[in-house]
């Protein structure tokens, strides 16, 4: 979903002077506009939305106490909005309405600025809108997900046991692991510059660093790191720094993570893994013809992990070659949409975390999983211009060698590169449920003759007709078995509303079928039954 940054005056006015930097959100200011429960129904399928009463016992208007824990959760998670006032049972909505909303409003204000109650107020007036459904006054709260210096947002003084975040249209407390997940990202911007105590040059595949200097002496083969010896050469890079603060020096994490020794590597970070699969079948779940992990024959680094893993990506890619000035390129743009594709993972990676880094090949996808949510909304990360790399030093370490593209940049290469060779629309999306990050990318042509017979089987030439959104959604399901409110968001530049009423217009049409409830809801093609969808990358790594 789309985290809004400013909504809505006291008084209902909406021409509201925004930040500089909350332009961009101007068109998605909208997004909101419910006029009655037909809106309503369609907004709650697939927007972060959640219904309260807020009558209290004398029927005039009273902040429901359960409010709170969903602030948290959307302010910890990607933000939403919560309207008080509609009762919701089982799927329908019934609008009670708040007899005195001044009163509500001002409960809601005082409660967000007492610390005692919520440690961080993110609401202001342009918060908040009153609106009348059916002749009956609601309020709507939009909660805009919190930054990640102000995490975690918590109750009561609280943070261990009152930490909540968003799981589907619930909220669910936090485990003290999360809880000190959050912590470590709010102070720390780069995960991996930390000094490390007691490591030194032998805790250094000498192997690795020199392999990587011959790839900056081809990268900058002017750059005065290379006059340097092995020491002064990583000191250079980044791999080894002085606090300034305390005088501390040493080993950084990001040293030890990319050229470092499998031991010293699992002294700095016991969970750290990395693992590439390569599988013959499409629907292959535990089967593996070749696989790069840590098994004592290599160093198990990050960098050797990269140079082994691009080259078996790449290296049976059936692509088009590129001819620039008359000459044969060999490197297409889909070679460079891989290579971020594996940087991306492995630099936003969050190494405490418990799962590995995984990088799958299929015939039928590639497919990259990373510990830990992203840092920005998946939908900025694809639009691109913003960033916030987890690992930042061994980001610029990429950067020198020519691998990796400059901060907000990375993700839209991946999705032009896939753009032109007229695959399918890159799908880039997160799990909550031990926070990662998923990258799918299919190697299968969006329209292939396939997909075009299906289509003219079912609606014949009434495809054509419809608008380039709609009949990409259509498209979409068709050649994929399914589609949902995001991944048909990654299908347009347009912003989430016009998502939202495409889909169930597409129903009402008879293009597609809807199966479960809510942020639940996947759409099909008639006739194709709902076990019967493709099975998810997502969903087939929870058997590895």
């Amino acid at each position: 979903m789309y985290t809004l940054l400013v909504f809505y005056s006291a008084n209902g006015s909406t021409e509201l002077p925004l930040p500089k930097k909350c332009q961009r959100y101007r068109d998605i200011f909208n997004m909101l506009n419910i006029s009655d429960l037909i809106d309503i129904q369609t907004l709650s399928e697939s927007s972060e939305l959640e219904f309260k009463l807020a009558h209290g016992k004398d029927g005039t208007g009273k902040l429901p106490e359960d409010f709170w824990p969903t602030y948290c959760a959307m302010a910890n998670s990607r933000g939403g909005y919560v309207v008080l006032g509609i009762q919701e049972k089982k799927g329908k909505f019934n609008v009670v309405g708040i007899q005195n909303v001044e009163v509500v409003k001002k409960q809601l204000f005082d409660i967000a600025n007492n610390k005692k109650k919520v440690n961080v107020n993110l609401l202001s007036d342009h918060s908040v809108k009153v609106l009348d459904i059916e002749a009956q006054s609601v309020l709507v709260v939009e909660i805009p997900a919190a930054r990640r210096e102000q995490k975690p947002i918590y109750l009561n003084n609280q943070p261990i046991l009152e930490t909540y975040v968003r799981l589907h249209e619930g909220d669910r407390k936090c485990s003290e692991e999360q809880v000190r997940r959050m912590m470590a990202e709010q102070v720390e911007d780069s995960r991996d510059n930390r000094i490390l105590k007691n490591f030194d040059m032998s805790d250094i595949q000498i192997e690795s660093l020199q392999a990587y200097r011959r790839l900056l002496s081809v990268a900058k083969p002017g750059h005065p790191a290379l006059e340097l010896g092995h020491f002064e050469f990583l000191r250079s890079v980044g791999g080894w720094a002085k606090d300034r603060q305390s005088g501390q020096e040493g080993m950084t994490l990001a040293g030890i993570l990319m050229f470092g020794t499998w031991e010293a590597i699992r002294d700095a970070a016991p969970n750290y893994f990395v693992d590439y699969q390569e599988r013959p079948e499409a629907k292959t779940e535990l089967r593996w013809v070749d696989r790069i992990c840590p098994d004592g024959t290599w160093s198990g680094n990050i960098f050797d992990f990269y140079r082994r893993t691009y080259r078996k990506l790449t290296e049976d890619l059936k692509v088009p070659f590129e001819l620039k000035d008359g000459i044969r390129q060999d490197e297409t743009q889909v070679h460079t949409a891989l290579r971020e594709a594996l940087v991306n993972t492995l630099v936003h990676a969050d190494y405490s975390g418990r799962l590995s880094v995984l990088v799958v090949k299929r015939p039928d996808l590639f497919g990259f999983r990373n510990p830990g949510l992203m840092r920005i909304p998946p939908e900025q990360a694809i639009k691109g211009y913003e960033s916030d790399c987890r690992n930042r030093l061994m980001h610029q370490m990429f950067l020198m060698i020519g691998a990796g593209e400059r901060s907000g940049s990375g993700i839209p290469k991946i999705f032009s590169g896939w753009k032109w060779a007229n695959w399918r629309v890159p799908r880039l999306h997160e799990k909550s449920e031990l926070e990662q990050t998923l990258l799918e990318l299919s190697i299968v042509s969006l329209v292939s003759e396939e997909t075009a017979a299906i289509l003219n089987q079912k609606f014949g030439s009434k495809v054509d007709k419809l608008n380039e959104l709609e009949r990409s959604i259509v498209i979409t399901a068709a050649a994929e078995g399914w589609v949902d409110h995001e991944r048909a968001c990654q299908l347009t530049s347009l912003h989430s509303r016009e998502v939202t009423l495409a889909l169930p217009k597409l129903v009402n049409h008879g293009f597609l079928i809807p199966h479960g409830s809510k942020r639940d809801k996947s759409y099909t093609l008639p006739g194709v039954e709902a076990s019967r969808l493709l099975m998810k990358f997502s969903q087939l790594i929870r058997y590895l």
